[in-house]
């Protein structure tokens, strides 16, 4: 399924199922301004995503122009200059075995889409650079929570939903994104452009914009998990 058109009005419903299995990760983008009005209202539907005990613990920092193309400059400046991920948000480490398989998976459908071969080094460089970039895309939003609740995994696992439920939103309005975690890895640029305070978090930030169909990654569907082999039945006859 193509993304929704952008001269769909706000107004007309679209199908949830067709938001869902529509859907995929945009990584190359139209120069076109998102209008305010179009990202209040995608953020309107987002915010309706449940959390523990209606804690609702997500802010957003939604960012374009000026503030957006410095960030972009000092993360890969800064990257570049070989300083550490200053990424706010724990990880495990390298994935191993079917996670692994998966990851390698989804590179080898987006360089293939791009003709990227294996011994191409000077494309996967700058592959990883358009990641730092956060794709070129025309509005970013780092998705944050209160520094008070950092620890516990409740705050971030209801900021995943939220982040899900933005993405869906931004489809069912012709918007693509793609959820980046490389276009924040250096926090203080972050912090320093768009005015997040030391009170929050930076969870993760989402590449927003329209999609350029032309661009051939935008193409790529990633392939999915069967219910076999994801789900577990307890209970059930037959």
């Amino acid at each position: 399924m193509s993304a929704v058109p952008a001269s769909v009005p706000a107004t007309e419903p679209i199908a949830y199922d067709d938001v869902v299995l529509g859907r995929r990760s945009i990584r190359g983008f139209l120069r076109k301004p998102v209008p305010k009005s179009v990202i209040q209202d995608v953020l309107e539907l987002a915010i309706r995503a449940p959390s523990s005990y209606n804690t609702q613990p997500w802010n957003f920092y939604v960012i374009t122009g000026e503030p957006l193309e410095r960030i972009r400059r000092g993360n890969v400046e800064r990257n570049l200059a070989g300083i550490p991920s200053s990424r706010e948000i724990r990880s495990h480490g390298e994935y191993g075995g079917k996670h692994r398989d998966r990851q390698i998976d989804v590179a080898k459908q987006l360089f293939g889409a791009m003709g990227i071969e294996r011994h191409d080094k000077a494309g996967r460089d700058d592959w990883v650079l358009r990641g730092f970039r956060q794709f070129d895309a025309p509005v970013s939003i780092a998705v944050t929570y209160d520094r008070s609740i950092h620890g516990g995994d409740i705050g971030p696992f209801d900021c995943g939903g939220v982040t899900n439920a933005l993405v869906n939103a931004a489809w069912s309005r012709g918007l693509g994104c793609v959820i980046n975690s490389q276009g924040i890895m250096q926090t203080p640029v972050v912090r320093e452009h768009a005015g997040i305070p030391e009170d929050q978090v930076i969870m993760i930030c989402i590449a927003m914009g329209y999609p350029d169909e032309s661009f051939p990654a935008n193409a790529v569907v990633s392939r999915r998990k069967s219910i076999d082999e994801a789900v577990v039945f307890v209970g059930f006859e037959g």
